[in-house]
């Protein structure tokens, strides 16, 4: 893509030297940094892509795993017992107050 020769690469120094000074270091581990998280997210984005069309154009349907005698399965039943209102107690004041 670039063909940049021993001249070039000695130019582009001495300006990034003069541009930066003591702080070039620390540049460069910045756009390093930088460089390596916009790579990252861009393979992210391409295989979440490639996920997706290969799921649309997929003859295939998923259907979810069958379900094996060991998995326990506790909605059908229910786990605390039902709730019972208790017995009326008759109240035994008596009526002629």
């Amino acid at each position: 893509m670039f063909n940049i020769g021993m001249q070039e690469m000695f130019l582009l120094g001495i300006v990034a030297i003069v541009l930066f000074g003591k702080r070039l270091p620390e540049v460069a581990k910045s756009l390093g940094g930088s460089y390596r998280e916009f790579r990252k997210g861009l393979n992210d984005f391409q295989k979440s892509f490639h996920d997706a069309a290969n799921e649309a154009t997929s003859p295939v349907k998923r259907t979810p795993a069958k379900r094996q005698a060991d998995d326990f399965d506790d909605y059908d039943q229910p786990t605390a017992p039902r709730f019972s209102l208790p017995p009326r107690i008759e109240d035994n004041r008596g009526d002629d107050q």
